[in-house]
């Protein structure tokens, strides 16, 4: 099994954060426009389950695959949206999503008072947590 990449995104789709593990192919496009294409493309997932769902499709949206890779989607009351892609052989992650939030986001950015609100994360120290936390995860 193996993590891709992840990407932390704010309510306003701006790119807060991304970091990558073992993806073997990069997009032939900058990164600014991959973070939108993502962006947009959970956007418009959401939208077309809100529409759909016979009940109230808040949370009903964990992950979608294709023939290649699974993405796992978390999104805070707040409206941070976590993304980690994985390969198709990952299950339900929903615990590690939001291990990502609350124990490393909140503790490592949130808490930090040298980091700004709705700027890019540019924290060594929440980096390397993340690192940590990911190499560590039976799914790496």
């Amino acid at each position: 099994m193996t993590v891709y990449n992840l990407y932390i995104f704010d309510r306003n789709g701006s790119c807060l954060y991304y970091a990558e593990w073992n993806r073997r192919r990069n997009a032939n496009m900058s990164r600014d426009e991959e973070f939108k294409l993502v962006y947009g493309m959970l956007y418009s997932v959401k939208s077309f389950i809100a529409r759909i769902s016979p009940r109230d499709a808040k949370d009903e949206f964990c992950s979608y695959s294709t023939s290649k890779y699974k993405l796992n989607f978390f999104e805070t009351a707040s409206g941070l949206k976590f993304v980690l892609n994985t390969d198709l052989g990952v299950g339900n992650i929903r615990e590690t999503m939001t291990h990502l939030y609350s124990k490393l986001y909140v503790e490592y950015v949130v808490k930090n008072p040298n980091i700004q609100r709705n700027e890019p994360i540019e924290s060594q120290l929440f980096s390397t947590k993340v690192d940590d936390f990911v190499r560590q995860l039976p799914i790496f």
